[in-house]
Formats: structure tokens, sequence, C-alpha cells
């Protein structure tokens, strides 16, 4: 024959690492939910200001908006994208907080909100602007291909 006047489009999916992009925002905040219904996961008071809980809260609250900025949506790095990104955690923040106050034995703490919320805009603002540590949780090891 020849030709094809009218040739049917590919359909076009999206990378393998664009649907994982999705993934880890997704599952770091499951885990994060199944762990405030626990009972036994309240940490002791420390007798200080500063405990260990409150850079736990602050460290994963941090990482969950980093994840939620290296989504697809949010990765231009722009300073709508990172307040979108660190406002969205701070209310996921609040919300645990509340199934907290839900979950026998445990008490809901106006600084653990504060920890997520300061987590979560610092974390944006180290990814976006330092690009050594961009760089750093990029990394990818290269690929072995077999028979090749």
């Amino acid at each position: 024959m020849g030709k094809k006047l009218y040739p049917m489009p590919e359909i076009s999916r999206p990378p393998t690492h664009i649907k994982h992009a999705y993934l880890w925002p997704v599952l770091l905040v499951l885990a994060i939910f199944l762990a405030s219904g626990s009972q036994h996961l309240a940490t002791p008071d420390l007798g200080f200001q500063f405990s260990k809980d409150k850079i736990a809260h602050f460290l994963v609250f941090g990482l969950v908006a980093t994840f939620i900025l290296r989504t697809p949506k949010f990765n231009d790095l722009s300073l709508r994208s990172m307040l979108i990104a660190a406002l969205i955690t701070s209310a996921y923040g609040a919300c645990d907080e509340f199934r907290q106050s839900l979950t026998p034995a445990r008490s809901v703490e106006f600084a653990d909100w504060l920890a997520d919320t300061f987590g979560a805009f610092v974390a944006v603002t180290v990814y976006a602007k330092w690009h050594w540590y961009r760089r750093l949780l990029e990394w990818r090891r290269p690929i072995k291909r077999r028979g090749g």
C-alpha cells in the first residue's frame, strides 16, 4: 500500500520514574497514618523542650514535603510549588495530630504540628536552593543491562 494518510498516534505512557514519584509520598503518609494510630508509639517526656519526638516530626514531615515537591506536579521548584508542598504537609500534620486525639494513650501537641510545619518549610527550601543536596537525592545507580 503506501503511506497512511491518517497515522494513529502512539499511546503515551508516563515513564516509570514519574509513577514512582507519586508512590513515595503516598507510602510515607500511609506509614505515618499507621504509626499515629498506634497506642505504643508515644515517646516519653525527656524533660526539655526539644525532644527526640520533635526532631522526628521535623525530619519525617520534611521528607513528606520533599517527596511532594519531587512529584511531576510540583517539581518546577517555583515558590508556588514550594509553598503548596509545605502547606499540604502542614495540613496533613494537623490532621495527624487530630487523629492522635482519637487514639487512646496518645496526646495532641501543638509543638508537634509546629515541628511538622517547620520541617516541611525547611525541607522544601533546602531541596530547592541547595543544588548539591538535590543532586544527592536524585542520584541513581547505573542500571546494568544483561547480554549487552
